[in-house]
């Protein structure tokens, strides 16, 4: 089994998600007591949510590449970053590190191609929604149109993850904001939506909306077990 390195606490709320995720899979696929061999550097959130806005970029660049390097050094075979916004530090983690980084934007425009779908939209932090990191994947690598909500709606989903979902608060208007926003969004074509922020999956479901969800969280952790599994699952097939 490969050992799986995380990059967490942004938020702590969804790191500790990824690792439940994991450890069940892990047991979901060989069974017995059998579970993941891991590893965590977690990091400050609240230094992380100061840099981010002050769109001091390069500081979080260097932030996380410490994180990975730490990993690296702790015989890690796999980076998985326990976040959709910092991913827009992915680049400079592939280039100080000699392991490979799981993006989170690759695991779930498979996810969405295997559903052979075409038109989806993308929920997540102002930083996801409006850069093109996670869209150029999706749009480039597999064909898929993204849209996002409109200005107001981009701010109130924002708002919503850092006053509440961050700090653990789950509230029914939230829910219902997000799930006019989803349903907007799907009687204008989107055929289902991403929840963008590791945080959203505390707040919407697939019972919530009418169209499919793509819970980037349980994506990303699932596929990192696939990485940690390859050798044992082929044996298993054999």
């Amino acid at each position: 089994m490969k050992k799986i390195g995380l990059i967490g606490g942004m938020s702590w709320e969804s790191s500790q998600v990824y690792y439940e995720i994991i450890n069940q899979r892990v047991r979901e696929l060989l069974g017995g007591f059998h579970s993941a061999r891991c590893i965590m550097d977690s990091v400050n959130f609240a230094e992380i949510e100061a840099l981010q806005h002050a769109n001091d970029w390069s500081a979080l660049n260097a932030l996380m590449v410490e994180s990975a390097v730490n990993l690296e050094i702790a015989k890690a075979d796999i980076i998985v970053l326990c976040t959709n916004t910092m991913h827009l530090c992915s680049s400079a983690i592939s280039k100080n590190t000699n392991i490979p980084l799981l993006h989170i934007a690759e695991a779930t425009g498979k996810k969405i191609k295997k559903k052979k779908l075409t038109k989806v939209l993308l929920l997540g932090t102002k930083f996801t929604m409006e850069k093109d990191f996670y869209k150029t994947i999706l749009t480039q690598n597999f064909g898929i149109e993204v849209s996002i909500p409109n200005e107001a709606d981009r701010n109130s989903v924002h708002e919503i993850i850092y006053r509440e979902l961050v700090h653990g608060t789950i509230t029914t208007n939230s829910r219902k904001a997000y799930q006019r926003i989803i349903e907007e969004a799907a009687d204008k074509g989107a055929e289902g939506v991403i929840l963008g922020c590791t945080e959203i999956p505390l707040l919407i479901s697939e019972q919530d909306v009418s169209i499919p969800v793509f819970d980037t969280t349980r994506i990303h952790a699932e596929s990192a077990v696939d990485f940690a599994l390859q050798d044992e699952l082929s044996i298993k097939d054999t």
